[in-house]
């Protein structure tokens, strides 16, 4: 069996895609773990035979025993994590606690078996090399990053609903208050453009220039670790890099980002990226399609007023 987990509803979806293309390579059932959710018939369109429900939030000590006891019961051969931050830290426990390896930001999984095993790709040293890797003991554990996998609607397939009965273990961890972030209108992930920042910007009152070009190509605004992690200027909701979100939107505009290989690793795989930057010599020039050497103070009012006039 294959199993996939992702409180992300997407990425779940998107991962049952390839989800199905190894079970069906490997003569398999495909299995999706859901808590607490209604995406039900979404589930089976997307590819999962069956579906094991349970009635609880997927809190991250839930989660990593709901695994664990469903791997005693059902012996899955490879466990596919989303690689959201609650995958992130579940997939690693879980794999400590059943004795097996875990490969985190898979971003490929070759289905030419290498001894009875899958191969796994990632990229490794700031995604300057791609690893491929083969996990000895089963259950496989691999974390998927949200947008790497396409979604395989089958409007036709069914399957079966499971309930699985779970009373918690009394937590380690306390929780005292649960605040809501303010919901975004598009994720990150899902733009089609991205503007982003770095610290080419003076001032945080400056993110207004970005967001006025963001708005006027009709995309979403991202920046480099330093605006988000460092100055905190950000919410981390935008952070593109190896550390933050994985994007490959059709275009990526990249303002006063120099460029480094942990920033590139995340959206290495845009369409078009247009680079500004008044170092002739940032790292960023190597790796954009159309670049631009000079003040973004200048550059970015202006980009913004043309395209303001054309619409």
């Amino acid at each position: 069996m294959i199993l996939v987990f992702s409180e992300d509803d997407e990425n779940a979806f998107e991962i049952l895609g390839k989800g199905r293309e190894i079970a069906d390579s490997m003569k398999s059932e495909l299995g999706v773990i859901s808590f607490g959710n209604d995406s039900s018939e979404t589930f089976f369109t997307c590819g999962a035979d069956k579906i094991y429900f349970i009635d609880i939030a997927p809190f991250p000590d839930h989660v990593v025993e709901v695994i664990s006891n469903f791997n005693e019961q059902y012996k899955p051969d490879m466990i596919l994590i989303g690689g959201t931050k609650l995958g992130k830290e579940v997939a690693p426990r879980i794999a400590q606690r059943l004795g097996v390896g875990c490969v985190t930001d898979c971003i490929d999984i070759d289905l030419s078996m290498e001894e009875g095993h899958l191969v796994l790709k990632r990229l490794v040293l700031g995604g300057r090399f791609l690893a491929s890797q083969r996990l000895l003991r089963k259950p496989q554990i691999a974390t998927i990053p949200p947008g790497r996998f396409e979604k395989k609607m089958d409007k036709t397939r069914k399957g079966e609903i499971i309930k699985i009965p779970f009373k918690p273990v009394e937590s380690k961890v306390r929780i005292l208050e649960i605040k809501k972030k303010a919901p975004q209108e598009l994720k990150i992930e899902e733009a089609d453009i991205i503007v982003a920042v770095g610290r080419g910007l003076k001032k945080k009152e400056d993110i207004k220039l970005i967001e006025s070009l963001a708005y006027a190509l009709g995309g979403a605004v991202g920046c480099s670790r330093s605006i988000a992690a460092d100055l905190k200027w950000l919410p981390e909701e935008h952070w593109v890099g190896l550390s933050g979100h994985k994007v490959k939107p059709k275009l990526y505009v990249a303002i006063g980002i120099s460029g480094q290989v942990q920033h590139i690793a995340g959206m290495r795989d845009a369409k078009t990226i247009i680079a500004i930057n008044n170092d002739p010599n940032a790292p960023i020039f190597k790796a954009c399609d159309y670049g631009i050497v000079g003040n973004l103070y200048e550059i970015v009012p202006k980009l913004t007023e043309r395209l303001k006039k054309q619409v």
